[in-house]
């Protein structure tokens, strides 16, 4: 590595953001860019461990100790080589991934670890920036036809490293616009859709094909799809959600949150929603039911549409700040992670269910919720939940937001139509190379593995292109993660 003691002399110093009263005022993104000559310093943290532990945790593989080291050196140009040898989205993941290398970085041990992902994202706008990443050129095609439904993470993925093996590749995608969850589901503040926009071009100029609007099994029959083919990949992701049966379900004024995040998405892009549609929450007691990254986005959100006050609630305990010595280095821990939304306002809950949804007039005003407990079962290493009695409370609520997760990818329609199968889970069942139970279709993604992170998609899209060309050619030259 260039400095061996740079860790020893620099303390770690994130991204920082915009300030809470500015950004709230609008959607652009949260973080203030840092300058290269800040980033290079911070990649003078990465030590020569020699075993990176980092790149062992990272799904994608991602050359983490070398592209530091050029980062540093200020060979920015070889640094760019390395990331996109191994990330098709480096600047997805250098905005919205949770870093799981970073948990898994030696220095951590006993010292913070490297801003591996402010790193990244500083490597790939540079690249952006000035030039080095450009559209490449394929010199010769396979003259082979592959199929991507879905235009999500996995499937532009997918579709990316197929066109650069050659193949004539077309992306399907049945909403109005490319992206996935990268579109409708991460709020601008998060994820600019020019950042999107700006990669999903360059792939356009080289070759990738994309179909909007089209709804494959509807649109575009699947008997055509099949014969005009000679692999096909579905990535549609995994798109039905975890709902609340309780009573009070039926009320007015309850929404999933893709719904609330799409609609979102939409208006943040001039898209005109009609009144009896709209999901606003100016003035309004909104609760978001769900601690995860997709509530707190749902949270961010409510704060820019001027909500009167809002409250998260997770049925989890409140999850420890430091590792526990049941969560080690370097396995990804579950600690208490605040994102810009939180620190934007709000109140968290946590051990709490949601029992009912109380209303009036067909509309919700409040949820009737209980504290609870997990508990050890004899002979069970799971633990249980238990009301506790007499904890009962209610939370003032004009609008609900259900962020409790995704359950499966639909069945009804394509998969139902090509006679797919599905694991226990109601994902779609794949072989150990993506294969599906139906000749040459393969799968990647949320609809195989069920809902997961950004960076798991790509994975899964990269390691999906490399069986796809092995199963067109008999052997990929495409790298295998």
């Amino acid at each position: 590595m260039g400095d061996l003691r740079g860790f020893l002399k620099l303390a770690r110093q994130d991204n920082s953001y915009r300030d809470v009263c500015q950004r709230v005022e609008d959607y652009r993104d949260v973080v203030k860019p840092r300058k290269d000559i800040k980033a290079k310093e911070q990649a003078s943290r990465c030590m020569d461990c020699g075993t990176p532990f980092c790149h062992f945790k990272c799904p994608l593989g991602n050359y983490i100790p070398e592209w530091n080291d050029f980062m540093f050196r200020g060979n920015w140009e070889e640094a760019v080589k390395l990331l996109e040898a191994a990330n098709s989205l480096a600047e997805i993941t250098g905005r919205v991934c949770p870093a799981l290398c970073e948990y898994a970085c030696v220095l951590g041990l006993n010292d913070d670890p490297v801003t591996i992902r402010d790193n990244e994202l500083s490597v790939v706008e540079y690249g952006f920036n000035n030039g080095l990443i450009k559209p490449v050129k394929i010199s010769q095609r396979t003259g082979k036809k592959v199929a991507v439904v879905g235009s999500g993470p996995a499937g532009l993925s997918c579709a990316s490293l197929l066109n650069k093996a050659g193949h004539t590749v077309t992306v399907f995608e049945r909403d109005s616009e490319l992206g996935g969850i990268l579109r409708f589901g991460i709020p601008d503040f998060k994820l600019e859709k020019g950042i999107l926009d700006r990669r999903i071009g360059l792939w356009n100029k080289e070759g990738v094909i994309f179909k909007v609007n089209t709804d494959v099994g509807s649109d575009y029959p699947v008997a055509k799809l099949i014969e005009g083919f000679d692999a096909i990949c579905l990535a549609g992701g995994s798109r039905i959600p975890r709902d609340l049966n309780i009573e009070g379900r039926n009320l007015k004024g309850i929404y999933f949150a893709m719904d609330y995040l799409k609609q979102s998405n939409l208006r943040v892009s001039g898209k005109k929603i009609p009144a009896e549609e709209l999901i606003d929450a100016r003035g309004k007691s909104v609760v978001v039911i769900g601690g995860g990254d997709t509530g707190s986005d749902c949270v961010g959100i409510a704060h820019r549409q001027k909500a009167g006050c809002v409250v998260q609630i997770e049925v989890l305990p409140r999850p420890p700040e430091c590792r526990t010595e049941d969560q080690p280095w370097p396995n990804y821990p579950l600690l208490l992670r605040n994102s810009s939304s939180h620190e934007e306002g709000g109140e968290r809950y946590w051990s709490v269910l949601t029992k009912k949804f109380v209303g009036e007039k067909g509309r919700v005003n409040k949820l009737s919720c209980v504290k609870v407990e997990l508990i050890p079962q004899p002979g069970n290493p799971c633990l249980i939940s238990k009301e506790i009695p007499g904890s009962e409370f209610y939370i003032k609520a004009d609008l609900v937001i259900i962020a409790a997760g995704f359950l499966h990818p639909q069945h009804t329609g394509l998969l139902k139509e090509l006679n797919i199968g599905f694991d226990q889970k109601g994902n779609v069942f794949t072989q150990d190379n993506y294969a599906t139970s139906v000749d040459k279709i393969f799968c990647a993604g949320d609809m195989r593995r069920g809902q997961s992170l950004v960076v798991w998609a790509i994975s899964e899209g990269r390691r999906c292109a490399y069986a796809i060309d092995k199963f067109l050619m008999g052997e990929s030259s495409l790298a295998q993660i």
